[in-house]
Order: C-alpha cells, then structure tokens, then sequence
C-alpha cells in the first residue's frame, strides 16, 4: 500500500499495535512455548509484523505465515488450464492439521476484497471452492471442534476499503474503514484489554441465561420470515471467550456480538429471508429465501447471486442443513455503525444469524466427552462448509419454545426482551 509522499499515515500506528496486542493476549491467550499459524493478504504486512511481534514477546515457540494476494489468485482464473479448478494444496492443509494436532495456534487475517472473484467464472469458482473445502477438513476439523485456540481479525486492505466506501478516494477509504474496524475491535480506548474482560462477561450472562432455559427450539418471525429452529440435543450456547478443548481461553471472534449455539440438522420449519447480502467468495448473494422442510432446505432463491447460493447447497448433503445459530442484537456497535462490510465477521455481528454446513461440536454440553456419532445423534450437522447469513433486523421478534410447547420472549424488534 503506497500513498503520496507526506501524506499521513491513514491506519493509526498506535490502534493498529493495540489490534495486534488484542489479537495475542485476548483472541488466542497465546501461551508461552505454543507455536502459531497465520494466514495473511500480503497487504496486511504491517499488522503480521505487529503481531509475530507480540507473540514473541508473549513467548511463542515458532511463528510461521502463510500468504495470499489478490492478484496472483485472479491470474489461476485468467491462465489456468480447466483441470486446475479441480485441485488443491491438501498437502499443505494436511501440514496445517499436524501443527494443530502438535498444539499449535491458529490466527488468520481477513482482508481481501470480497468481491475479487465476482467477475469470474461461477463455475470454476465454485469447483475451486469445493476442492479447497475437501483438502482443508482434516485443519478446519480441528477449528471447528474447538481443538485449538483461534482467532481472527482484519485489516483494511484497500481493495476492500474501496469497496465498502466507494466514493472516497483511496487513502480516506482506508482510514475510515481502519476506523471502523478499531472500534468494532474495541481498540480505540484506553485500555481494550480491560474493555474485552468486560465484553466478554455481558455476553456470558447472556448464554448463561439460554442455557438456563433449555430451549427446545427458537421461533423466528418478521418481514419474509416465519422459522422455527430447533435445537440440538444437549445444545450448549457460547458467546466471547471460550475455553479450547487444549485448555487455552480465547476469543475466536475478534470483533464478536453474538451467543450462538447449535440447532437440531433435522428440525428445522418454514421460511427465511435475508436481511443483509452475503458476501461469498467474491460473490455478492442477496435476498435470499429459502424454505425448510425435516430441516433440510428445499427451496432457495435470490436476487442476485442464485446460481452461487444453489451450488453452495449442493456441495453436500450437509450444505443445505445449519451449523449455528446466533443471537445479536440490532442495536450492537457493528448494526449502529449503519456500515455494510461485505465481510462475514463483521456483518454477522450487525445482526442474528444462521450458519449453512459444519456445526461446532463445542456447542455441546460436555463435548469432550463426545464422539463425532454422538453429535451426529444429539442433532449436530457434519458438512464441509460453514456459511454464515444474516436474518436479523430491528423487525424480527424471536421466542424460546419449551419442549412442553410455552414460549418465552427472547427478542423483540431485534432487542434482548
């Protein structure tokens, strides 16, 4: 990223640290000797340098990055032969798998423009993505079972800035959306260290109070929308920090709104519709509606993107079954910032969620003790994806069902009730 000469730096040096910090001591807990994994757009240099930094400096036994950019990513679109979209480095994933399985941290940074492949063939997009979701299970099993401590964060490449402010020039792009990304990452007080421990704690007595409940299932209704979401057997809700099955307390999410748990794969009813696009791979899904019957979705449709959303679906039997549900409420820092993102992270956390795919198995109550047939028993979806959209707004009302049939008001007009 280069601007003209003696132009101020648009990224805040000292808030750009604090991310860094954050990133180590609140999002991974890093411990002293462990070893961590980043991936990273090599447009997102300078944060990688602050935090390997960091993780130094709290102890790390070996840092290693793994880089992607833009451009050369776009060139296997222009130049590769057919067969290519077909392949992917799963010796590389498998190498990933045997330092998670050794112990190691995992930390990615997001920040490549969402809509890179937007011009590109769907087709082999979505080849590619699916010979990318093959090769990356063995390293995502032990993600999305919460083996590991994680974590992700962001940076504002400005492909991605440009984007999201499309009618400012580039520097002040970035600085607004380096901004935004600060304050929704807690970073621009005094003390975000603090400011997380006390986050963190607001959203445990959150799902501290769902699973007092024993929610049978989540109701769901509002403008395109009448849902019920059933929920897995012995569901545990989970929100901020989590401790990892390696012992290690971490915030995965970094920012982070929700509570989120996982429903029942076979007890999903009735109809959803979008509140906000779904960025994916590049492409722009938005309204989206789908209809559920046994908890499997039979019909789907959008406005834009159909053909992406159908393919999705048919990656595998699990694709069309959800993974997670969460609750965020409208009026969250991320909604108020009134910003479209065009990034997962941050969207979802503007507003409640469903997850298409994998679920996590750490939503479980006394999931160490679980065997992937159990979860599969208790209702847990097994797939090789995990696709988060929105369906939250300050018009949807949201009720816990009891298994005995009576509801409580969980949200109204996308507020805590």
């Amino acid at each position: 990223m280069t601007f003209p000469a003696n132009t101020p730096d648009p990224i805040d040096p000292v808030k750009l640290d604090k991310l860094a910090e954050v990133a180590i001591q609140v999002g991974l807990q890093l411990q002293r000797g462990q070893d961590l994994v980043m991936t990273a757009p090599v447009a997102a240099m300078p944060l990688v340098r602050l935090i390997t930094k960091h993780a130094y400096k709290a102890g790390a036994g070996l840092v290693t990055t793994l880089y992607s950019d833009e451009d050369t990513t776009l060139s296997r679109y222009a130049y590769a032969p057919d067969e290519s979209f077909d392949r992917a480095s799963d010796w590389l994933f498998k190498g990933m798998a045997e330092a998670f399985a050794g112990g190691a941290a995992r930390l990615a940074i997001s920040g490549d423009n969402p809509m890179m492949l937007s011009a590109q063939d769907p087709a082999k997009v979505a080849r590619a993505n699916k010979a990318n979701s093959i090769a990356y299970k063995p390293a995502l099993e032990k993600i999305s079972n919460f083996d590991i401590n994680w974590n992700i964060v962001s940076y504002p490449n400005p492909s991605w800035a440009k984007l999201v402010f499309p009618n400012d020039p580039e520097e002040v792009a970035v600085e607004k959306l380096a901004n935004a990304i600060f304050a929704a990452s807690r970073v621009d007080v005094a003390d975000p260290v603090a400011a997380w421990k006390e986050h963190n704690a607001n959203l445990a007595r959150r799902s501290a109070w769902l699973n007092g409940e024993r929610f049978a299932a989540l109701h769901f209704t509002g403008p395109g929308t009448d849902l019920t979401v059933g929920l897995a057997d012995g569901h545990l809700w989970c929100g901020g920090a989590s401790e990892a099955k390696n012992g290690v307390t971490c915030n995965p999410n970094i920012p982070t709104e929700e509570v989120f748990t996982t429903p029942h794969a076979l007890r999903v009813e009735g109809h959803v519709s979008s509140t906000k696009p779904l960025s994916h791979q590049g492409t722009l899904i938005d309204n989206i509606q789908v209809r559920f019957e046994g908890g499997r979705i039979v019909e789907a449709k959008a406005s834009r993107g159909e053909e992406v959303l159908n393919k999705v679906l048919d990656t595998d039997e699990g694709a069309r079954r959800l993974g997670e549900v969460a609750l965020v409420p409208h009026s969250s820092p991320i909604s108020a910032s009134g910003i479209l993102f065009y990034n997962t992270l941050f969207d979802e956390n503007a507003s409640c969620h469903i997850a298409l795919g994998q679920c996590y198995s750490g939503c479980f109550v006394d999931d160490t003790k679980l065997t992937p047939e159990q979860i599969r028993a208790q209702g847990g979806n097994s797939s090789l994806i995990h696709i988060d959209w929105m369906i939250g707004s300050g018009q949807v009302d949201i009720d816990g069902v009891r298994a005995d049939g009576s509801r409580v008001p969980v949200m109204r007009k996308g507020e805590w009730a």
